[in-house]
């Protein structure tokens, strides 16, 4: 099938590409923000949803008043997000910005809050761009999971070309959405105003409940889906060419400016035109119906709105690998989501968004009033955290300025925090409930992982003074063995020691991914003493089972008479619980199973059993002081604290 994956997602690229995958402003602008643009396509709906059935006709007149205090609230969101985009050029968003001043656990609960926010989107956005569509099209209404998953391949297929190409693929739509919604308001307004077109009234009942407070924030938590994305271009910061902090700066104020325009427009032209909500046809098609009549500039805006919609998961394809390529880097996810594909893109993190999101369409029939409740709770909890931990921030270095920077992120942290409480009172039996059970629940899993790292980490360490110790002349034997190392710690240097019992003739052989990280793993190897030859392969495609076997298969053909045995020796580490066997690698399955069809080659596995993470992790210490022991290859815990069982 290899065919079929090279016309898909096309050549391997090396390394060095990755400087020219990058995000100009103009590429950047639809990629980062069709999540946060396309919401305006129906965040005015999902208000007048709330306000129609309860107080009908009169339901226009808090709209205007309800879609300010949403654009009010994206002009906040944009300072203080200008403002992390300048202290943390880096990226991570509120993930890194809650872990370095709020502390990991806060960390890992912005990092769970995205992750639920970003597979929302997908399908928020792609169930909701079918609708449109089918508002034009209406056969198309039943068959409108079958529709939805079928985008969602086809974004998922796009994605895995890689940056740049995703880049051209989706920015486009996003571009041409513009024009349509931007036409439509300006063709709508002067239709009324200049040329005198009385809107037809939709036939509402009078109100059948009074316009309470309670159903005014109702209908704001609704309307601030449009607000969603808004974090991913702090997010993917790292995504953007040099300067990437001015250009992403430059990027987050594009967005704003454009959803002002658009969503002030759209909540202009339902309360000019007073469109109310229907299950068959939505309120930008009701809207442009009466503007464009059903001609070819109608059409143009519903297919422009189902693209831009369906293409809005995009944003997230952008946010969620790189978070939980953070997270993976830091131990709080499998350590294959941090690792770049063929393409350079985060291809394991790609492929995990697609199956939730996949999940998602199937379970709620791609219906998007049922996603809806659990949109936004998400977001608004990150936000939450990431202006905290700015203004956090402020107040702990005191940089120039820190006062105005610490008000700005400090009411953003207040407003968001009262919209995340408002949000998740009035949707809570909408669904808004999965999502705040969902967090503490994924925030256990991370946790977990983290701890079996760190489990692991301690087990397979080597002390500096263990290291300079390490003397491999003594052990001989005659034999001819290869030692595959992807690191120096207690199992390879085991294998290792096997491999001089059996054989005086062994060659050490390790794949580099990185010049950097064959410099690291050279000077490691210096320190210890072994008339081992080593032989490191650079790897710029990244590919690391592909090259060893090259090396052992070139070893049999080139250096041993007919008859002679090679034997590989696979160091390996058992684990204890079934669950732990998904965030480790698995390549020896597949070195076993390509060598066992040579007649002249052996594969000695050798194991080292490792102890239950709670035997080696105490509560008593952070996983934050854990890891700077054992980067610094020293026992965890100090004095004060419960010391681990010697391993």
């Amino acid at each position: 099938m290899s065919w079929l994956k090279r016309l898909l997602i096309g050549k391997p690229l090396e390394n060095e590409a990755l400087s020219s995958e990058k995000y100009s402003i103009f590429w950047g602008l639809p990629i980062l923000s069709s999540d946060a643009i396309s919401s305006v396509a129906y965040a005015t709906e999902e208000i007048l949803i709330v306000l129609v059935p309860a107080v009908g006709i009169l339901a226009f007149a808090p709209l205007t008043g309800i879609s300010w205090a949403i654009i009010g609230l994206l002009a906040i969101l944009t300072f203080s997000y200008r403002q992390t985009i300048q202290a943390y050029p880096n990226g991570g968003g509120a993930y890194i910005v809650a872990s370095e001043n709020l502390g990991p656990y806060a960390g890992v609960a912005a990092g769970a809050a995205l992750a639920i926010d970003y597979t929302l989107t997908v399908a928020v956005s792609i169930s909701s761009g079918v609708f449109n569509i089918a508002s034009a099209f209406p056969f198309l209404l039943k068959y409108q999971v079958l529709v939805a998953l079928i985008i969602l391949g086809l974004i998922f297929i796009g994605n895995m070309r890689g940056i740049r190409e995703s880049a051209k693929i989706f920015g486009i739509p996003a571009y041409a959405f513009m024009f349509a919604m931007i036409s439509m308001i300006v063709a709508g307004i002067a239709k009324v105003k200049i040329f005198g077109y009385i809107p037809t009234e939709p036939n509402l009942s009078a109100a059948v409940e009074p316009l309470t407070i309670f159903l005014v924030l109702k209908a704001f938590s609704s309307g601030c889906a449009a607000l969603t994305g808004v974090e991913a271009v702090s997010n993917a910061v790292p995504n953007f060419k040099e300067p990437s902090a001015k250009n992403a700066k430059t990027v987050l104020l594009m967005l704003s400016l454009i959803i002002l325009i658009l969503f002030g427009g759209i909540s202009y032209l339902a309360n000019l035109y007073h469109v109310a909500p229907s299950p068959t046809n939505s309120v930008l098609s009701q809207i442009s119906s009466q503007i464009f009549g059903h001609s070819l500039m109608y059409y143009f805006v519903q297919i422009a709105t189902m693209i831009i919609l369906a293409l809005a998961a995009n944003t997230a394809y952008a946010g969620f690998p790189m978070l939980f390529s953070l997270m993976a880097h830091d131990g709080y996810a499998p350590r294959q989501l941090s690792q770049r594909g063929e393409r350079l893109s985060f291809s394991n993190g790609i492929l995990v968004l697609t199956l939730f999101a996949a999940l998602l369409i199937i379970v709620f029939k791609a219906n998007v009033t049922s996603l809806i409740g659990l949109y936004a709770v998400g977001v608004f909890i990150s936000f939450t955290l990431s202006q905290s931990g700015m203004f956090v921030r402020w107040l702990r270095n005191r940089e120039k300025g820190w006062r105005y920077k610490a008000f700005i992120n400090g009411f953003g942290a207040l407003v968001t925090l009262i919209t995340a409480i408002v949000i998740g009172q009035t949707k809570f039996f909408m669904g808004a409930w999965i999502v705040i059970v969902a967090i503490p629940i994924l925030m256990v899993i991370f946790l977990r992982i983290k701890r079996h790292y760190m489990a692991v980490a301690y087990q397979l360490r080597l002390l500096p003074e263990e290291l300079e110790a390490v003397d491999l002349t003594k052990e001989t034997y005659r034999n001819h063995v290869i030692v595959p190392i992807a690191s120096l710690n207690k199992a390879s240097i085991r294998a290792l020691r096997y491999a001089k019992t059996i054989s005086s003739h062994i060659v050490a052989f390790n794949v580099a991914t990185s010049p950097e990280e064959e410099r690291k793993f050279r000077e490691r190897w210096d320190k210890i003493r072994t008339d081992i030859p080593l032989i490191v392969k650079y790897s710029p495609y990244r590919k690391v089972v592909g090259p060893l076997l090259e090396f052992i298969e070139s070893y049999e053909e080139h250096s041993y008479k007919k008859g002679d045995m090679i034997t590989v020796v696979l160091p390996q580490f058992t684990i204890q619980n079934w669950w732990q066997f998904f965030l480790h690698n698995q390549s020896r399955f597949s070195i076993q199973r390509r060598l066992l069809k040579h007649k002249h080659i052996v594969v000695a596995t050798i194991p080292l059993q490792l102890r239950k993470d709670s035997e080696i992790y105490d509560g008593a210490f952070t996983f934050r002081k854990m890891s700077k022991e054992c980067e610094h290859g020293k026992t965890p815990g100090d004095q004060g604290t419960k010391q681990p069982r010697q391993v």
